[in-house]
């Protein structure tokens, strides 16, 4: 079993790779607006989003799931008023991509 160290460098290490095929500063923009907002939908990332770049909802939505399932660094919210999940960035990595979206 891995240690929490070297839990957090796989995450770092997808997390820089995924920023590195970043050609239109899409990636980076979408993990600005985790780091202001805190949670999200999809809806409203869409829009903040679709203000800047060129992107389809399903796009944006992909861009989430791999952030969520394939990093690892996104909770998933869902309440039984409303049926769009909320993602979050979890605390522990907030300082993380603070750091790699800046310098990356």
């Amino acid at each position: 079993m891995r240690s929490p160290y070297e839990i957090r460098m796989v995450v770092e290490n997808r997390l820089r790779t995924y920023i590195s095929r970043d050609r239109t500063g899409i990636r980076r923009a979408l993990l600005q607006l985790f780091l202001r907002l805190k949670s999200l939908t999809i809806a409203e990332i869409f829009e903040s989003l679709n203000r800047t770049f060129s992107i389809s909802y399903h796009s944006v939505a992909s861009m989430v799931g791999i952030i969520a399932s394939k990093i690892g660094i996104l909770h998933v919210s869902k309440n039984r008023e409303n049926p769009c999940s909320v993602y979050s960035l979890k605390e522990q990595y907030v300082d993380c991509v603070a750091r790699i979206v800046g310098m990356a």
